[in-house]
């Protein structure tokens, strides 16, 4: 009787940890892209998740210096969520990163909370003192079945960025 109920108590605790894994992991790569300019300014960026219908969902990320005056030039993001947000901007923020490729891991459990199934963008936007300005779009749906990977490319402040959504399996 002991061995069984020790048995119970293991399968229980593996099968919980198991289904608390199970999801998905999603992640951003990008690439900014070095200048050769006498002046530069690491460029501020944010990314959300909005519907098709261009309703924001979440703010997901946003790096920036201690200067927040200068928030309002990632314009979109500034008109869709940042206005409407303080310091520390919903706990997405992060210092600017100089160019180079970076990874961003977004929280898979705030993500599936805020999603209901159907189809969604997610957006980058990056704007640089003394340059310029760019938003990316990536479309996706919700939830995934399969492992998900698209790639856009900037022309001006961002080069390839590529979103990744990864199901997690359950195994052992």
């Amino acid at each position: 009787m002991k061995k069984a109920y020790i048995i119970l108590l293991f399968t229980l605790f593996i099968y919980t940890n198991i289904s608390a894994n199970s999801g998905v992991e999603i992640t951003v790569d990008i690439e900014i892209p070095k200048f050769n300019v006498s002046e530069y300014h690491a460029p501020y960026l944010a990314t959300w998740i909005e519907t098709e219908d261009r309703k924001t969902i979440i703010a997901t990320s946003l790096w920036f210096d201690e200067q927040e005056k200068w928030l309002k030039d990632i314009r979109q993001w500034w008109r869709k969520t940042g206005r409407n947000q303080t310091k520390p901007y919903d706990g997405v923020t992060g210092a600017t990163r100089r160019p180079g490729m970076h990874k961003l891991k977004l929280s898979d459990m705030e993500i599936s909370n805020s999603l209901v199934p159907g189809q969604y963008i997610f957006l980058i936007e990056a704007a640089r003192e003394v340059g310029g300005r760019e938003v990316l779009k990536i479309p996706f749906s919700w939830p995934i079945d399969n492992n998900f990977t698209f790639s856009v490319r900037g022309e001006k402040e961002l080069g390839k960025i590529t979103l990744t959504i990864n199901t997690l399996q359950d195994s052992l």
